[in-house]
Formats: structure tokens, sequence, C-alpha cells
């Protein structure tokens, strides 16, 4: 398998000298340790640095003809002990170019020119546009040496079509509504691990960006209002004043506000009566910036303290379409979700200012901002909205390199989806990928989790980046129980949040916050593949009661859920954490201490992929 040429055999034991079980590591990771911009304990080394930008941008928006012109003004800093001597930037619009590496399909009306650089310019001075080397999604310059500490800027006017269809993640939603996203040139990260991200953007892996700082004006003609990442400085200025009214009254309140209503629509008493309106916005500490327009859908609001301590509160907003009537529920989803996250799990207060779900045609998430399609059902508003909010910690508070790294997000995402959706409603027992991550384990497209995002294919694809990953967190956190895994998490983000960790910091991270040497459970579970599936081997009579034998037929560790029926009608529930396999054992005696007869055992729980079933009950004589 292409990921066993991934990892050198050098050996690296994470915390303790003394760990029976090392994880191998790459050569780009060791380095890292030996420079100290990271360390064996999790934490950032003391030689840590990441490189930052600050963006001021200007867009006009054509929502008939779907042009977008802009023009962005960056100035780039090198906090790098590195000179560099040349800039790489990501154009992602180009996923639409002909011609442009893609895993994505596209109908052809959809492919175009891409992005239109018209003018260019490095420290103020004109660049030629043929020293702007473009190469599908990716964009590099030649520089005069770039030094350590030293600052750059680049200034940039350009054009591009928004695609009508193929919504992959940005797009015109309908006649009078459009999302948004990767709009602009922006730099590509430059990083202790890896120097220069120049993975292009294929439409399949998501993103990896520097935190940095946005300035944003965004012109539309008037009835249109707009969304986006950061804080709308201008509320009066483009709003009636009643909405600006309503905004403001939602953001100091716990209850629900209708901002737009479908009065406020057929009064055209939305947006001030202007040919055009420019909103202004702003945003820092962020890793991007995307917006969303509409002359026609509603808004509901409400917003919730989320830090006791400085009494912070979030926004939370939800904006659709009327004729979607699940959407009527979401903002008390995406409310309860952001509740959820504050003071349960992660039991972290939600890090930003607001959180808008909107409307579109697509399942995904950008900082402070949601892209949601409507859904059939009240189950899959619920998990939708709540899995997509949850990536609010991991990727973007974390800054994650989800283009190698997807689990180290969609994981996060995945065992949220589990926890939270229940705790908004009881009746829910989500087991999204579940069943897909028993059926496939052991199969030619299962590869070790750590295998590079864009290297899975078919079924690993899906259960690499979502199952696998968010099954590993939960059969941890159940090992070492809510409070130690609480503190173990809080270690990992408390060490990392606004900054990039790897899979190393975070493995470190969690073993150094709860005391132990997990490496046993790591290496199985992210280094190594094998089938998912467990049996019911024996069940014994003692003295005592009955000796039941659980085999593993495979090497990562699972937990055992047991149904004890008895021959007098009464049943009984075993839960066995993934503590009984830390020894390597492939099976295990579970001693159960009971004077009553034994009839049936019974073994599986809705969160322990088993693969053959069949071997999974057993009949007592």
């Amino acid at each position: 398998m292409k990921v066993i040429k991934i990892f050198s055999i050098i050996l690296f034991s994470a915390v303790y000298a003394n760990a029976q079980v090392q994880l191998p590591i790459e050569p780009v990771f060791q380095n890292t340790y030996s420079k100290e911009t990271r360390s064996v304990s999790g934490k950032p080394g003391k030689n840590y640095w990441q490189n930052s930008s600050k963006y001021d941008l200007k867009v006009d928006f054509n929502p008939s003809t779907r042009l977008l012109k802009g023009k962005v003004d960056v100035v780039y800093t090198n906090n790098s002990p590195d000179t560099l001597k040349e800039i790489w930037f990501k154009l992602y619009p180009n996923l639409y170019k002909k011609g442009s590496i893609r895993k994505s399909k596209i109908a052809d009306s959809d492919l175009g020119e891409g992005v239109q650089i018209t003018t260019a310019a490095l420290n103020n001075s004109q660049l030629s546009l043929g020293s702007l080397q473009i190469d599908g999604t990716n964009m590099h310059i030649v520089i005069q040496p770039l030094l350590p500490g030293k600052t750059i800027k680049f200034n940039f006017d350009y054009n591009y079509t928004l695609n009508k269809g193929s919504h992959i993640r940005t797009g015109q939603v309908d006649d009078g509504s459009h999302f948004i996203a990767y709009f602009f040139p922006r730099i590509a990260v430059y990083d202790d691990v890896d120097g220069w991200n120049k993975y292009p953007y294929t439409g399949a892996e998501e993103f990896y960006n520097d935190f940095d700082q946005f300035n944003a004006e965004i012109k539309v003609p008037g009835g249109f209002a707009v969304w986006a990442t950061g804080d709308l400085k201008n509320a009066n200025e483009v709003f009636y004043k009643e909405i600006a009214a309503k905004i403001a009254s939602a953001e100091k309140n716990d209850g629900i506000v209708d901002v737009i209503t479908e009065k406020d629509l057929a009064m055209k008493q939305v947006t001030k009566p202007n040919t055009f309106n420019t909103f202004k916005f702003e945003a820092k500490n962020v890793t991007d910036f995307v917006f969303a327009l509409s002359d026609h859908y509603l808004w509901k609001s409400t917003s919730l303290m989320v830090d006791p301590k400085t009494k912070r509160r979030t926004r939370v907003d939800a904006v659709f379409n009327a004729k979607h009537k699940d959407y009527y529920e979401v903002i008390d989803f995406a409310r309860k979700t952001v509740e959820s996250m504050s003071y349960k799990f992660p039991k972290w207060p939600f890090p930003y200012n607001h959180e808008t779900i909107f409307d579109g045609l697509d399942q995904m998430e950008y900082p402070m901002m949601v892209n949601d399609n409507p859904v059939d059902n009240r189950e899959d508003a619920i998990t939708l909205t709540d899995h997509e909010i949850f990536h609010t910690m991991f990727p973007f508070y974390m800054g994650i390199n989800e283009t190698k790294y997807g689990w180290m997000d969609e994981g996060w995402a995945t065992i949220g989806e589990w926890l939270i959706s229940p705790m908004i409603d009881s009746t829910i027992v989500d087991e999204y990928g579940i069943q897909p991550t028993a059926a496939s384990s052991g199969n030619k497209d299962d590869s070790p989790i750590m295998t590079l995002t864009p290297d899975l294919k078919g079924s690993g694809s899906f259960t690499n980046s979502y199952p696998k990953p968010g099954l590993a967190y939960l059969y941890v956190k159940d090992y070492l129980g809510e409070e130690l895994f609480t503190k173990a998490l809080h270690n990992y983000i408390n060490n990392w949040n606004g900054k990039h960790p790897m899979p190393y910091d975070f493995f470190n991270s969690i073993n150094e916050g709860s005391g132990k040497n997990l490496n046993w459970f790591w290496k199985s579970w992210f280094f190594e593949g094998g089938v998912l599936d467990m049996a019911i081997k024996s069940v014994d009579k003692t003295d005592t009661g009955y000796s039941i034998k659980i085999e593993n037929k495979g090497i990562k560790a699972l937990p055992i859920d047991l149904v004890l029926n008895y021959a007098d009608g009464s049943k009984e529930t075993n839960h066995s954490t993934i503590a009984v396999w830390q020894d390597g054992a492939k099976e295990v005696q579970i001693e159960i201490k009971t004077s009553k007869k034994l009839n049936k055992v019974s073994m599986g729980s809705s969160h322990v992929p088993d693969k053959v079933k069949s071997d999974n009950t057993y009949s007592v004589n």
C-alpha cells in the first residue's frame, strides 16, 4: 500500500522514554523537533512561527451576470527563519477554468476562463502579467528575496464569473441568492513542515489557510442583503433603521428575532433604497473570508452567552428561502449547537461573535458561516446543522491542514454530530458512517487514517476522514472518562488554537494532557489497517457466574457491549472500554458475576462497527 512508503523507519516515543509502543514518524516531522518549532510534549516549540497577511478586499458583484470584479491589497509578513525567493498563491475559482486538474465533475456550461488578473503590483511597482506563473489553482511569483521578519505588499485587480451550476461549495443558489467563497487571490501557507502548500485544489480535498486579517467592502445592487465572515461595520448605512435595530436587539437577547420578514420583503424595506449598497466587514485572526447575498431570504436571529467569565455573547443567524420549511427550525438547532459546544462538548466557549447558517446548495463550513442545503426531515436538519457548525473548532479555530489531513477536522465534526444531535433531540441515535466503516474494513480501499487525504481512494475517501477518526476519538473519550478526556482535549486546544497543528501535535497533546501514553491505541487506529470485527467465542459457567470469551479478529481496539439475557426474562448490559485490549491480547475474558441462569449473550452497539455480525450472538446450553 502506498501509505507504507510515506513513513520512515524512524521510531519516536511521543512523551515517555520507556513507552512500549512507539509511533512511526516521517523525517519531515522529526525535523520540526530538531528545529524546535514543535515539541514532543505536544506544545509548539520555542522556535514555532507562522506567517500572516492583512487583506483589504473590494468586491463589486453583479447577480444578474454573476460577474465578480475584485481588488485585493495584501501585506504579507514573513515570520519564518527562511529567506523567501517566491510567493505562492491560491486561485481557487480556477477549479472552474478550462483545462484545470479536478476530481469533481463540472458541467461544460460552468467551465470558463477562470480568474482574469488585469493588473498586478509588488511593493507599489507594476508587475508584468507574464511574471504571474499560473497553473490551475496555483500561482507563484518570483520576487527579490524576502528576509525573515520583513513584509511584502501585492495589489491585484481581477475578475471572474461565478458558477451557476456545478455547485462545489460556492456558486449561485437561485435567481436572487448566491454563496461566494474562495473568491480572491490569496497567499498560500508557508509552514515549518512542508514549506509552501503547493497542493492544487481539485474540488475534493478541502483547505489550508493562514490566520489573517480581513477588511472587506462588498458592493451589490440595491435590494440585496449581504452576510459574511466578520462583523458588519455599517449596518445603519445599508439597512433600514428598523432592520438594523433588530440586528442590534438580537445581539443582546436570548429570544428569536425575525430580522427580515416576508412583510419587510414585500414592502421593500430591508436595504436602503440605493442603486447600490456597499457592505463593510472586518474579521481578525481567521483563516478565510466568505460572503452570501439574497434579495428574498428571511432572517431569524438570536444570541446567547457563550462565556460566563467574560459575559461574551454569540449571535446565531438562520438565513433562508421561505419555501424551505425545514429551515424554520434551523435557528433553534443552531443555537442549541453553539450552546452545547460551549458548555457540554468540547466545553469551550464558542470562539466567534456570530455564526450564520445560509440556505444554499452544499453542506460546507466556513469561518462564521455555514452553507447548508435544505433537507427532507428534521433529524437530517439537526445532524447537518450541528456537524457543520462544529467545524468552527476544527479546522478554523485550530488552523488544520485539511488538504493533507482531512481526518483532523472531519473526524471531530463527526463525533460532534454523534454527541450533540441527541442533546438537541433525545430520540436521535446518529450512526453516520458506522455501517460503511464496518463493511469496508479490511478491503482494498481501507487504508490507515494517516494516509494523506489526496491519496485516499473509493470508500476510504469517506471512512478515513469521517467515521474512522470519529470512532477513535469516541473510544478515547470512553476510555479516559468525561473529566480526563475534556482535560486532554483542552490541552490540545490550548496548545494549538490560532496555530497549525499536525497529527503528532494532536497525539502528543492528548497523551500529555491525559497523563497516559496512548501510543498503543494511536498506532493501530491511525497508522495501520485491518478488519473491524469481533466475535463471541465461548460462554462458560464459573463458580461466581459466567466467563465470556471475546475475540478481536483485527488489530484495532474496540469497546465491548454485551446484552445478557437470563432465564427469568431479565436483561443486563455490560460495557468494557478499549482498555481490555491495551496489552495487545487477541482474546479477552469478560467475567460476569451472577447467580441467575444465563440463556443468551449478544454483542454490539450503535457505535461499534462489526463486519460479520453472525458470530455476535451466543446461546448458552
